[in-house]
């Protein structure tokens, strides 16, 4: 989206100054069930893809350019939180 290609372009600038590193673009995170297993293995229950990940002084940042918030994303997004400990920012 338009929205996500100039949220990247301040993202490099912000690189470029030293202000954040690692930026990773599409993120993805694997959405397990706690406490799930199928032959001593976790169960998956799908991913989350956010559209930037970097460090920065506040350590890990995830961030998702939304246009709509969908109540699927809403619990990926807390899913995510929960299972490793990340908020995304929502942009």
């Amino acid at each position: 989206s338009k929205k996500e290609a100039r949220r990247y372009v301040e993202l490099k600038l912000l690189v470029k100054a030293g202000e954040i590193t690692n930026l990773e673009i599409q993120p993805r995170f694997v959405l397990d069930v706690v406490g799930g297993y199928v032959k001593d293995r976790v169960m998956s229950i799908g991913t989350y893809s956010g559209d930037f990940k970097y460090f920065c002084a506040d350590g890990i940042i995830v961030e998702d350019v939304k246009g709509i918030d969908t109540p699927l994303s809403k619990w990926k997004r807390k899913h995510v939180a929960a299972q490793y400990g990340i908020e995304v920012r929502i942009i």
